[in-house]
């Protein structure tokens, strides 16, 4: 599945890489979470622990005034599709 994912992530396929494009809803973490961005940067950072610390604030166990609400509009697969994408990123 993982692969799978990849594939539709980033258009990876046979023939060779492709630009890497944000699943719905990745572009907009890039307001609070870019390079110095106040929030701190999530690029790079790994998979697991994007999606992990979504789950948390999507269930309220990690809480937070913004990230709370924004969790909460997305899927555990949107959110882990979040996390593949942001993974991958290098700024």
């Amino acid at each position: 599945m993982r692969a799978a994912l990849l594939v539709l992530l980033t258009g990876l396929g046979p023939a060779g890489a492709a630009e890497l494009r944000p699943p719905p809803g990745a572009a907009a973490c890039a307001g609070c979470h870019a390079a110095g961005a106040a929030m701190g940067a999530i690029a790079g950072r790994p998979e697991d622990e994007t999606a992990a610390a979504l789950a948390a604030y999507r269930t309220g166990e990690r809480p937070a005034s913004v990230m709370t609400r924004i969790a909460k509009g997305f899927s555990d697969e949107e959110s882990r599709a979040i996390a593949t994408y942001w993974a991958q990123v290098r700024e």
